[in-house]
C-alpha cells in the first residue's frame, strides 16, 4: 500500500518560524518533530500571508554532478556520483532574489529534484536508502560556470550567497523515480526530463554519500539536472517545476556594484 501524499512547507509569520501541511491555498501548522511525532496546532494560516522558507533546517547540503546523460553528452559516464558540497548560506526560499554579483559573467539554471533526509543515514545499504528519504522538493543548483571551470574548487561557482534556491514545499509519499523536472525561463521551458533518466537513483545517492557522510534529518542532496543549461540575466525570473510536488519561482536581482579588491600586503 503506497504512502498518502503529505505537502510540508516552513514558513515564517509575525517573527516565527514554522512547519505546516499545505492543503490548496492554507497551511495547518503543526507542532512536534517534523521527521517524527507532530500534531496539527488547529491554526490555519493563508499561504499569501506568510515568508516562504526553504523547506528544512538543514545542516549539511550535498549536490549531485552529472547524473543525467543528457547534461554529460561527449563526456564519460561516471562510475560513482559525482559530489560536491553546497554551503547553507547558498539556501533561499520560493520567490528570494538570486544575487547577480559584480563579477558574473556566466550564470547558469540547473533545475533539479532534491532528496530531503528524515533520519539519520550513516553507511545504510542500497536496499534500506529509501527509508531515509523524507521527502523530495524543487530546488535550482546555480552555478556561475567561469568561477566553476577557472577556481581551483567549485566553491564560488556552486556555494556563492543565494545559488541554492529550493522550495516552496516539499513532498512525502511521490514517486520520486519518476517525476518530471522542467525548468523555465521567462515562460520558455529550457529542461524538460524525468528523473527515472538519472544515472544514480535517489537510493543510490543515499547509499553512497552515507557511507563518508552521517547524513541527519533535514539534510539536503541536490540529485542532479538534465540537459543543456544557459546563461540567466537580471530581471529574469527562472521556474523549477518539480511533478506532483510544486514550482519554484526565482528572480535574478540586479548587477551588483563592483568592490575594490583587497590587495596582498
Amino acid at each position: 500500500m503506497s504512502e498518502p501524499v503529505t505537502t510540508y512547507i516552513r514558513y515564517q509569520t509575525d517573527g516565527k518560524v514554522s512547519y505546516g501541511i499545505l492543503e490548496g491555498e492554507t497551511i495547518h501548522e503543526l507542532n512536534g518533530d517534523i521527521f517524527g511525532s507532530h500534531r496539527r496546532t488547529g491554526k490555519k494560516v493563508p499561504i499569501e500571508k506568510v515568508s516562504i522558507l526553504p523547506p528544512t533546517d538543514a545542516q549539511k547540503v550535498i549536490a549531485v554532478g552529472h547524473n543525467f546523460q543528457s547534461h554529460i553528452e561527449g563526456m564519460p559516464t561516471p562510475k560513482e556520483p559525482v559530489l560536491f558540497a553546497k554551503l547553507l548560506t547558498s539556501l533561499i526560499g520560493h520567490d528570494s532574489e538570486v544575487r547577480y554579483f559584480s563579477d558574473t559573467t556566466d550564470l547558469h539554471f540547473e533545475g533539479e529534484m532534491v532528496l530531503v533526509i528524515g533520519k539519520t543515514a550513516s553507511n545504510v545499504s542500497l536496499e534500506n536508502a529509501s527509508n531515509y528519504i523524507f521527502a523530495v522538493a524543487p530546488g535550482n543548483d546555480i552555478s556561475e560556470r567561469h568561477w566553476q571551470q577557472n577556481d581551483v574548487q567549485w566553491f564560488r561557482g556552486k556555494s556563492s550567497d543565494t545559488f541554492g534556491p529550493v522550495g516552496p514545499v516539499m513532498v512525502r509519499g511521490a514517486d520520486y523515480n519518476n517525476l518530471l523536472v522542467q525548468t523555465r525561463v521567462n515562460g520558455k521551458v529550457m529542461q524538460s526530463q524525468s528523473t527515472k533518466d538519472m544515472i544514480f537513483s535517489p537510493e543510490q545517492i543515499v547509499s553512497y554519500v552515507s557511507r563518508y557522510v552521517t547524513l541527519e534529518p533535514g539534510d539536503l542532496i541536490f540529485s542532479g539536472t538534465p540537459g543543456k543549461t544557459s546563461a540567466m540575466l537580471p530581471g529574469d525570473v527562472v521556474e523549477i517545476e518539480l511533478e506532483g510536488v510544486g514550482v519554484l519561482r526565482n528572480t535574478i536581482g540586479d548587477k551588483e556594484e563592483p568592490q575594490r579588491l583587497l590587495k596582498a600586503k
